[in-house]
């Protein structure tokens, strides 16, 4: 096999690093975070993915993943560092610092392949321009460069780096050949070969059509709320019909993907691009919506208090990333309003959660946030034997509404007129 080194040991670089050094690679994991490689080297991880903590130590207990802070020689790197946003404008400095510590260490002959989710054209542009003034190489010429965009989900991360089909776009031809090869090595699923800015475009494209489809699920509950029907069933129906693939609204959009594809697609593009720019606004209002609906189900009471339940990005998962719970707590926090806040997966997230029964009592509303399967288990008549006011207001359709009623709660959910 080869020799590859991983610059960037987070949600994606992490588990690429291990599943590569599984599969007879001979892996060097590279972070500028000290803290975080001593504890990879060790074979913990600092968030939690199915069975990355059991791979991890199997990696470095056989010598195949070693870690540390720069890049050194290798036959093949995989970068894969944040692409974080400023407002509207995507910021690529983690991508060309990382481009440029791998330029200082690259030989004639190397393969280097972009996980990250960029911009069209950063491959081609900053990536490559980086290289080439770090190393005095030229790409396509003395050494090779490829875009992969990972494609993969938190909780099945392991799995879908091996099983999913990727997009392989390299500079050229021969870029190309060289990045299936690499990923044939582990990826049982198809490799499909095209240009670096097209693998860009495709992944922009698969994550502003989730964005599209959710803005429009959240309009369909507006008008769902006016003419008193459930979003819920007109989903669940219209989704019979064979060529409709429905989204589900919610109180907004997080993740590290979806809510900063739009910015990415469309940066430094003159295209107007009206759907997509509506969208993302659309989403964008959604937690503020959340803000209006939790202070009116409040409202007349003194010092209130929320319980917010969920603040994962989404259902089942414990990452946090940019979750819209972040920016109503904010909000209700602005009103006056205490908000205690318990997720049972969630990790790394920016404040302190509590239990369940710490975060319901004396709440005068429960508000779901986050769909986690186990809110569905929670005992109604137990929450209300906690709270000071029997008010729930469901931004997920996350719970049985009916047993919440028969439990002497008023309830609100979202995509349904209030009291239906």
């Amino acid at each position: 096999m080869s020799s590859v080194c991983v610059v960037g040991l987070g949600h994606i670089g992490l588990p690429t690093a291990v599943t590569l050094a599984r599969h007879g690679h001979t892996v060097l994991g590279v972070d500028t975070n000290q803290a975080l490689v001593e504890s990879v080297r060790q074979g913990r991880t600092s968030f939690h993915e199915p069975g990355l903590s059991e791979e991890l130590v199997l990696a470095v207990a056989s010598g195949a993943l070693t870690t540390g802070t720069a890049p050194a020689e290798a036959d093949a790197y995989v970068i894969s560092v944040p692409t974080p946003v400023d407002g509207d404008t995507p910021v690529l400095t983690h991508i060309e610092d990382a481009a440029g510590a791998v330029g200082g260490v690259l030989s004639p002959g190397a393969l280097v392949i972009l996980e990250s989710t960029v911009p069209p054209g950063t491959t081609a542009g900053v990536v490559a321009h980086a290289l080439e003034a770090a190393s005095g190489l030229t790409a396509g010429h003395d050494f090779w460069l490829a875009h992969c965009p990972e494609r993969v989900l938190p909780g099945q991360i392991l799995r879908e780096l091996v099983e999913n089909d990727r997009i392989i776009g390299g500079l050229d031809d021969e870029a190309t050949r060289r990045a299936i090869e690499l990923y044939r090595s582990f990826v049982t699923g198809k490799l499909v070969p095209t240009d670096a800015t097209t693998a860009e475009l495709v992944k922009l494209s698969e994550n502003v059509y989730r964005d599209v489809n959710i803005a429009l699920a959240n309009d369909l509950a507006a008008v769902s709320e006016h003419v008193g029907a459930d979003i819920w069933r007109v989903i669940e129906m219209a989704n019979l019909h064979p060529r409709v693939n429905l989204h589900q609204p919610g109180p907004g959009v997080g993740g590290h993907c979806i809510p900063v594809a739009a910015h990415f697609l469309l940066a430094g593009v003159s295209a107007d691009a009206p759907v997509i720019r509506a969208a993302r606004a659309v989403n964008a209002s959604r937690p503020r919506r959340t803000v209006e609906l939790a202070l009116a189900a409040c409202e007349g009471v003194d010092s209130p208090r929320v319980a917010l339940l969920g603040v994962a990005y989404k259902a089942g998962v414990g990452d946090a990333r940019a979750t819209p719970a972040t920016e109503i707590i904010e909000g209700l926090e602005a009103a006056g309003v205490e908000v205690r806040v318990h997720d049972p997966l969630a990790s790394g997230f920016h404040r302190p959660l509590q239990t369940l029964d710490d975060a319901l009592a004396g709440a005068d509303l429960v508000l779901i946030v986050t769909d986690h399967a186990g809110f569905r288990e929670i005992d109604p008549a137990h929450a209300a034997t906690l709270v000071r006011r029997r008010v729930l207001l469901d931004g997920r359709n996350a719970v049985d509404l009916e047993a919440w009623r028969a439990a002497g709660f008023r309830v609100r959910r979202t995509g349904v007129a209030d009291g239906a």
